[in-house]
């Protein structure tokens, strides 16, 4: 079931449903495309139809941001809750680790990359690591690292860049990657997940204010991404909610 958010299809999916979802569609062999929206991104969307095209094209499309699912409730769509890209992919990983499905780890610097891949083999096993690679490369070397991770038997692709450079990859090298089962972008989680950065608590996530948390650690990158981001996204939901009034 998805419902549509300011021309955006979401899945209504709880965390749960997407992760028997996505171990349905592995166990099947079949393949999906997944992306989460926060309110930057979709403002981002909206500012590049390239991004746009990318992220409507996928398979699953979850609400990563809290704000998200309260601008949906405003607008009058139901979503059973956020589904945080972090969080899914602690989980898939958790779901790799039984299943032993192989996962392939794709972006930040090297030393936190191969940080998260030593994290994980420790927790669930060194098996479900089909490889690893850092984010840096040049515009010649994209098709050989796509081809890498298509050729080393990858279930699970996790790809920790930016928007709207990860959702570009994915979606430029779909054809490449056509036997690996599941893709998503992650963003900024391998810095998490390595303990270079520090997680918001779950009271501060529950409240939307996770991206404060994350403002507070990193100033000088976030802060014009966020001020003017959130005022575009809350100027969008408003006019939006005016149109149907109307």
């Amino acid at each position: 079931m998805k419902i549509d958010f300011l021309g955006i299809p979401i899945d209504a999916l709880s965390m749960k449903e997407t992760v028997d979802h996505i171990d349905n569609t592995i166990r099947n062999n079949g393949k999906i495309n997944h992306v989460v929206i926060n309110a930057g991104k979709v403002v981002m969307m909206h500012k590049d139809k390239s991004l746009y095209e990318s992220v409507v094209s996928c398979d699953l499309i979850n609400a990563d941001g809290q704000s998200i699912v309260w601008a949906a409730a405003f607008l009058g769509k139901k979503l059973p809750g956020r589904v945080a890209g972090i969080d899914l992919m602690q989980e898939l990983v958790r779901l790799a680790g039984s299943r032993k499905y192989k996962c392939f780890f794709f972006g930040a610097r090297e030393e936190v990359v191969k940080k998260v891949v030593e994290n994980y083999a420790a927790m669930y096993g060194r098996e479900i690591i089909a490889g690893y690679r850092n984010g840096y490369y040049t515009a010649d070397e994209e098709p050989v690292v796509a081809r890498q991770i298509a050729d080393c038997g990858t279930q699970l692709l996790f790809v920790a860049m930016s928007s709207p450079k990860k959702e570009l990859f994915m979606s430029k090298y779909k054809d490449v990657l056509s036997n690996v089962n599941f893709s998503m972008g992650v963003g900024g989680s391998f810095d998490v997940i390595a303990g270079i950065l520090k997680r918001a608590p779950l009271s501060v996530q529950n409240v939307g204010m996770e991206w404060f948390y994350r403002l507070l650690q990193e100033p000088g990158r976030l802060w014009k991404r966020y001020l003017f981001g959130n005022c575009r996204f809350i100027w969008m939901v408003l006019m939006e909610k005016f149109r149907r009034a109307e």
